[in-house]
């Protein structure tokens, strides 16, 4: 799944040190060196998300994508900004009427950075929820893994 590849990709950047997460984020949003516009598949490849998935994005509303003269897509800096934020959100499980409703309060100014925040707080609350959920079962598991007599902990390989 091309999800689980951009998640293998930002985990990877941030590797052990938690501290850097907003630097990983900031790096997958950098557009430095790419080229602009991008079309959809460069912007596929670029997010490792399917271009079926983009184009899902831009019919719910989530971006707004410009078009060339033969009608194909153009995907503009901002545009990844956007689906990087989106799809980071969608890996952490926020609902996607939830992301409509937040793009739409986005697109309607800087007076409701209020809501958007309060958004935001819920579902950092949601997500830290299902960080310790996670790691209860993270816990159980390693638990059965050493009952069987299999290693466990950060240096045991998968």
């Amino acid at each position: 799944m091309a999800t689980d590849d951009l998640m293998s990709r930002a985990l990877a950047a941030l590797g052990d040190d938690d501290s850097r997460t907003i630097e990983v984020i900031h790096a997958l949003a950098d557009q430095t060196g790419t080229p602009e516009p991008m079309t959809i598949a460069e912007a596929a490849e670029h997010l490792d998300v399917s271009p079926h998935t983009l184009r899902y994005y831009e019919r719910a509303g989530l971006v707004t994508v410009s078009r060339d003269q033969a009608g194909h897509r153009l995907y503009d800096a901002d545009a990844v900004r956007r689906l990087v934020f989106l799809t980071r959100m969608r890996l952490s499980g926020m609902p996607m009427r939830d992301l409509q409703h937040y793009v739409a309060l986005v697109d309607a100014g800087k007076h409701t950075e209020p809501e958007r925040l309060d958004i935001l707080l819920e579902h950092r609350d949601t997500v830290r929820r299902r960080i310790r959920e996670l790691t209860l079962s993270l816990a159980a598991t390693e638990y059965k893994i050493a009952t069987y007599g299999g290693a466990t902990g950060p240096d045991s390989s998968m």
